[in-house]
């Protein structure tokens, strides 16, 4: 059953370099608008949702085309505002072999949704219209200011019995020295909060200090998620694990962890085209699934195709319809469709 969903977070304006030249080599970029939020509520509006984007953007011609933008993308703007001045930037090299693509950020901590005053947003009345509301780690590292929009926005959806999803998605570039320190308290109040939270064993010991005598990474996940859900009160924990293979192919795998229980999808090994985003295809395989009624097993396997076909695609937002990642799951790569 469709549902609505509010996403809270940044717009970025991405400008990527043609092919593999590095950004000192190139004489020209292609720009698009994405975030967390435009990625993970474009995908939800593809998959039937109505997905309401917070945020707000520059009373200029660069904030009337982000806007234009992620209305093509299927988002609903009501809730998107206007003040300010600055659309954060980033700039993206497209890693090839042995050399890594690249991320530069330029603008961000000045753009107009990181200035956004008090009282920009009205929480009630998102809360109204929301039965689902998506926050990011990310985010939630920008400034104090953005973090009392974030936590007010999750009370208020909370308190009319939505449910609120976090991605713990931490950066350490984001919260600079002694990150983990001035990150953990503002990360527990969010998972407080959070009925579905994307994290793994590594979010588990490194933000919130939590200690385990296990030794592999499937052990400590199994000892720590659970722990984690029940300090919490969490619903349900997601996550993948990631190997990059010598041969420059990635291969994927994603957990669940609901009821007590964990569900594995099967390893899924290919090559990657664009990794930015991919992240967001899978938690939006998650959410999709969870409020689709899926069992855990079919969410699972569901998250992870949509992870592996964004690989596929240009560009930040995932762009596969359901039934794209059902037939992903179920049929081998072949040749052209026809």
């Amino acid at each position: 059953m469709a549902k609505r969903i509010a996403v809270f977070g940044e717009v970025m304006m991405r400008l990527q370099v043609p092919g593999y030249d590095l950004l000192s080599q190139a004489s020209s970029l292609n720009h698009s608008f994405s975030g967390t939020g435009v990625n993970v509520g474009s995908a939800l509006a593809r998959f039937g949702h109505t997905s309401y984007l917070v945020t707000t953007l520059p009373v200029n011609s660069v904030g009337d085309a982000a806007t234009a933008y992620v209305r093509k993308l299927g988002l609903t703007t009501t809730f998107t505002m206007r003040g300010g001045q600055y659309v954060g930037m980033y700039f993206l090299e497209n890693g090839f072999g042995a050399r890594p693509s690249r991320v530069t950020y330029s603008n961000r901590l000045e753009s107009s949704f990181n200035t956004a005053p008090e009282g920009t947003y009205d929480y009630d009345a998102i809360a109204e219209q929301a039965d689902v509301v998506h926050f990011c780690g990310i985010t939630l590292a920008m400034n104090d200011s953005v973090r009392l929009h974030m936590k007010s926005l999750a009370k208020a959806v909370k308190a009319r019995g939505g449910t609120v999803v976090f991605d713990c998605n931490y950066r350490p570039s984001l919260w600079g020295a002694d990150g983990y320190e001035k990150a953990k308290p503002h990360y527990e109040e969010m998972l407080q909060l959070a009925d579905i939270v994307m994290m793994n064993e590594k979010d588990a010991m490194f933000i919130l200090g939590m200690h385990t005598g296990k030794e592999t990474r499937s052990e400590q996940l199994a000892d720590l998620i659970p722990a984690v859900a029940s300090q919490y009160g969490i619903k349900i924990a997601a996550g993948t694990h990631r190997s990059i293979n010598g041969d420059n192919t990635h291969s994927l795998q994603g957990f669940i962890y609901k009821n007590q229980n964990f569900a594995f999808s099967k390893k899924l090994t290919f090559s990657v085209y664009d990794r930015i985003g991919a992240g967001d295809a899978y938690t939006s395989g998650i959410v999709h699934g969870e409020l689709s009624g899926f069992s855990p097993e079919k969410t699972v396997e569901f998250a992870a195709a949509a992870g592996m076909l964004a690989h596929t695609i240009v560009g930040d937002t995932p762009m596969s319809s359901e039934s794209e990642i059902l037939r992903a799951m179920t049929e081998a790569v072949g040749d052209v469709e026809r």
